[in-house]
């Protein structure tokens, strides 16, 4: 297997989406995206975005079920999400990121998402109201 894979997770809490700000690299910067990060090789990607929500967000999270489809990223990665549930912590900005914003159903596209991520957000919006 020698695609790129980057984990994502549609972290909900009290039915609410977490978006986060980039402040990193700098053609990503401003842009809202769903946390998450780079599976290290040998990791399986549930494990991966559980250690990288960790490791952004400070926070416990448990990854609940993947999100159908994948998308292409830069520099030959592949995108594919996870919806998941806020376990303990509290989320803060610890890396790559300057914002966190918790976002109701209606304010979802209230904020501006990386091109990248909007299919993303998109299918796990549909995953989202598929399980309610």
């Amino acid at each position: 297997m020698n695609e790129r894979i980057v984990v994502g997770a549609a972290l909900y809490d009290d039915g609410r989406l977490l978006a986060a700000r980039r402040s990193a690299p700098p053609e990503l910067a401003g842009g809202w995206e769903l946390p998450g990060g780079k599976v290290e090789p040998g990791e399986r990607c549930e494990d991966a975005l559980v250690r990288e929500l960790r490791e952004e967000l400070g926070v416990e999270a448990e990854v609940v079920e993947r999100v159908p489809g994948e998308w292409p990223l830069a520099k030959g990665y592949v995108l594919r999400v996870w919806t998941a549930r806020l376990r303990s912590g509290d989320p803060e900005p610890l890396q790559d990121h300057d914002e966190l914003r918790w976002l109701a159903p209606d304010q979802v596209w209230s904020v501006e998402w990386l091109a990248a991520d909007v299919p993303a957000v998109t299918a796990a919006l549909a995953v989202a109201r598929a399980a309610r």
